[in-house]
């Protein structure tokens, strides 16, 4: 951008003012625009403890667990979680994805519940997988409940079309809706439904 004129007339701009005052504009927005979602993140409650409440339906165990906390997960949580989760067809267990438990307590969360999570499946294991997915079409061959990245669920305390619209406003992973079986299916791959 050149601007012609005398550099001795107070009127008229150079080359290098311009650019110099471009400059400094542009790096003032940017540090602005930076710090206004820091600003905004800084006003909202922080979260001190992530904590589950979950019945698993086939066994009837039930667990309720603070599994985060001080910034840190827990370990012996994790593994209560886990055992809860496990496929309860052939007993094995899985490390169940951090992102889906988050989801979850996120979910909990918005929704304001107060009662547990009923579980209709959490992990499966490949056995499993494959026997209800020659018994059924709509169960994934490479199911993410294989890898410990998908549950389904629901909650009493509300209708499954309202915690469907809820799980949706989360905008993260897989959204399932089957209401003929009465449960939801959450997972952590890509942002889609059905």
């Amino acid at each position: 951008m050149f601007l012609q004129g005398a550099n001795n007339d107070n009127n008229q701009l150079t080359e290098l003012d311009v650019s110099r005052r471009f400059f400094i504009k542009t790096g003032l927005s940017a540090c602005t625009l930076l710090a206004l979602p820091a600003a905004a993140y800084a006003s909202k409650p922080k979260t001190t403890v992530k904590q589950l409440a979950l019945l698993n339906l086939h066994t009837g165990e039930r667990v309720k667990s603070v599994y985060w906390e001080k910034g840190r997960y827990i370990s012996s949580s994790l593994r209560d979680i886990e055992k809860i989760l496990r496929d309860h067809r052939t007993g094995k267990t899985h490390i169940i994805d951090l992102r889906l438990l988050d989801i979850l307590q996120f979910l909990y969360s918005r929704m304001g519940a107060r009662k547990e999570f009923q579980v209709i499946s959490g992990y499966r294991s490949p056995e499993t997988n494959k026997m209800l997915a020659l018994q059924n079409h709509g169960v994934a061959k490479q199911s993410l409940h294989m890898q410990g990245r998908a549950i389904d669920i629901r909650l009493p305390e509300f209708s499954l079309a309202d915690l469907r619209k809820a799980a949706l406003s989360l905008k993260v992973g897989g959204v399932g809706y089957y209401p003929n079986s009465n449960f939801i299916h959450l997972d952590t791959g890509n942002v889609r439904y059905w």
